[in-house]
């Protein structure tokens, strides 16, 4: 069935442009050692998202955001919120009531400073609804099931907040080894409670990704990073099937168009039960939204 246009959608992972690098280049950079990521100039992964540098290389004013998600459908958006400077993110949920919620970055490196830097962030806004790691990214790294990370997750269970973790051979020239999957597995059992959703695709292992998924109630995984003609077939005949409830959409702009994004998105073969679901509803489960945006 091709998509239906009457679904209001909640993209699961924008990023506002402002001119300069972004998409987790600042923390790429820490850990690139290869002379040709040195000439990336906006993203971590610029040999993948080639035009993404047009797109983030412009200072977008948050009007022009909201006036393109309004074109394509889009109810609301999850953006970051930098626990050190909220401000932006917080006068946005204030200046567009409904259109904007937020995630937190947690460092597992920093103790019990991240975990109550969390908290804090958390707290500050009812549109803040997730925490989210980046397992690549951290330096050092840290592996997804690290004991590092358990004080986060703790945290998360006590906030009623889900974390959304990147898994997966990640885009920048990072060693991926600490995003590997299978990790996902110990922390899903030691934390029955804890809602995680995999971003980034978990690619090359998304016939294991569907395997946990199946396995693990609440564990949920989303599309960010990869334009839906490259969605793996592992997830879309999985979501057809036993895993509608599982799957959900995450945009990724500007890394990706929403041009792109949903002129692609119309071609996906999903069923007609699953459109609902992975558009909207599955995400106001996931994170509660109850009361944010109805």
């Amino acid at each position: 069935m091709a998509r239906p246009l009457d679904i209001p959608v909640i993209d699961l992972m924008m990023e506002l442009p402002t001119g300069k690098a972004g998409m987790g280049m600042a923390e790429a950079r820490k850990l690139m050692r290869d002379k040709s990521s040195e000439d990336f100039s906006h993203h971590p992964a610029q040999y993948l998202f080639k035009d993404a540098p047009d797109r983030m290389g412009k200072d977008i004013d948050p009007d022009e955001v909201v006036a393109m998600m309004d074109h394509f459908g889009v109810q609301a958006a999850l953006i970051h919120v930098h626990p050190k400077y909220p401000e932006n993110a917080l006068a946005l949920f204030e200046r567009y009531p409904g259109r904007f919620l937020g995630e937190v970055g947690a460092d597992p490196n920093r103790g019990m400073v991240g975990v109550r830097g969390l908290e804090e962030t958390v707290k500050l806004h009812p549109n803040i609804i997730a925490a989210a790691g980046a397992p690549c990214l951290l330096n050092p790294q840290v592996p997804i099931d690290d004991k590092k990370w358990y004080p986060i997750y703790a945290k998360c269970c006590e906030l009623d907040i889900p974390i959304n973790m990147l898994v997966g051979v990640p885009g920048p020239r990072v060693p991926y080894k600490c995003q590997h999957p299978g990790l996902l597995d110990e922390v899903a059992w030691f934390f029955p409670e804890l809602r995680v959703v995999m971003r980034h695709g978990g690619d090359p292992w998304t016939e294991l990704c569907c395997k946990l998924l199946l396995k693990w109630p609440n564990l949920f995984y989303s599309t960010s990073a990869w334009a839906p003609k490259h969605y793996s077939k592992n997830i879309i005949d999985f979501a057809n099937k036993r895993g509608s409830d599982k799957v959900l959409f995450a945009g990724y702009f500007p890394g990706l168009s929403y041009e792109r994004i949903f002129s692609e998105l119309d071609d996906v073969p999903f069923a007609d039960k699953t459109w609902p679901k992975f558009l909207n509803e599955n995400a106001k489960l996931v994170y509660k939204l109850s009361g944010i945006l109805d």
